[in-house]
Parts: structure tokens; C-alpha cells; sequence
């Protein structure tokens, strides 16, 4: 299934768990890194272009687009993962995700810059590893899981965590609820 099928079919799935026969994953490099989130959780994906600046807001926090009347915030993984920052290139992309609040309560969407997307690949609970046990200093709360897909070593994010959106960006969005 290529990744425009799976994110069109997301919403005829329950998007959030963890399912036996295992889950599809949209795969996107940081830094050379392979890191994954949950295609139910995609909504779009989008070509880099410039936000509209928030004064005062996280230096992750790049700006807000308008989204078909929708505000939504967008951040920058590298920045928010602490990586080296490196300037935006024709394979950056918006990956625009479904977040859940309050408790999967209400549903916000944000989108997320990365450095480019790799693939759509499979992966079953038998293939999620739990993030090895690190001392306080490493920060891996945002890591559901390791996966392996083929050769690759994939980070499964943890989006309701990672993006933290009560804190960081309900200001910046109105409720999808309302």
C-alpha cells in the first residue's frame, strides 16, 4: 500500500492500537536516522513552505499554516529532538499528524518538518522491541518503540507525547471539536 492509499483509508481504522497482526508505519529520516510514526496518525503530507511566525512561541515551533481554514502549528523534529539544524532541501517535507489531548479526548492536528520521508513499511508486535533503560540524562519518553524493518533500525514516536500539545501549541489552534 503506498503511503497516499494509507493515509486516504486512516479514518476507516481505529488509529489508536496497537493492532496483533501488526501496524503500517510512515518512515522519515532525521539526521540520518529512520524514525516512524503510526500511518493512521497521517493525515498529509506536504512540500516545505514558509509558516506565519508566532512571537514568544518554542524555538521548535516554526509558525502556523492556514490548512483548508484550519490553523495548524508546525514544528521542526530536529529542533525538538535536539539535533543539528540543517537547512530545509526540496525532499523536506510536512508531515501533518493527528494528535490526541486530554486523554484521546479531543483530536488536534499538527504537522511535523523532517528531513525527508523513506517508506511505508509493516511491523508487527513481535517486532517492537521496548527503548533500552537509559540513565535520567537521555531523554527517550518520546520513543514507543524499536522496530526492525529489513536492515533498518526504526524509532516508533510516541506523537501524543513527543508533541506535548497542551503545553506547546493549544494556543496556537482552535478546537477540531467545536
Amino acid at each position: 500500500m503506498n503511503a497516499t492509499a494509507a493515509v486516504e483509508n486512516s479514518e476507516q481504522h481505529d488509529a489508536y492500537h496497537l493492532k496483533e497482526d501488526g501496524d503500517e508505519y510512515l518512515t522519515f529520516r532525521l539526521a540520518n536516522e529512520e524514525y516512524g510514526v503510526d500511518i493512521l496518525r497521517v493525515r498529509e503530507i506536504r512540500g516545505w513552505e514558509n509558516v506565519t511566525r508566532i512571537p514568544n512561541s518554542p524555538d521548535f515551533v516554526k509558525g502556523v499554516l492556514n490548512l483548508r481554514g484550519a490553523i495548524v502549528p508546525i514544528m521542526d523534529l530536529r529542533i525538538r529532538f535536539d539535533l543539528p539544524q540543517e537547512e530545509y532541501t526540496p525532499t523536506t517535507v510536512v508531515v501533518v499528524l493527528s494528535v490526541l489531548v486530554n486523554g484521546g479526548e479531543k483530536e488536534r492536528i499538527v504537522g511535523v518538518v523532517v528531513d525527508a520521508i523513506s517508506d511505508v513499511v509493516n511491523a508487527k508486535m513481535t517486532d517492537i522491541q521496548s527503548t533500552p533503560d537509559f540513565d535520567a540524562s537521555i531523554e527517550i519518553e518520546y520513543i514507543r518503540g524499536l522496530a526492525t524493518a529489513g536492515e533498518k533500525m526504526l524509532m516508533l514516536v510516541d506523537v501524543d507525547k513527543l508533541l506535548n500539545i497542551e503545553e506547546d501549541v493549544s494556543h496556537f489552534e482552535h478546537d477540531e471539536t467545536e
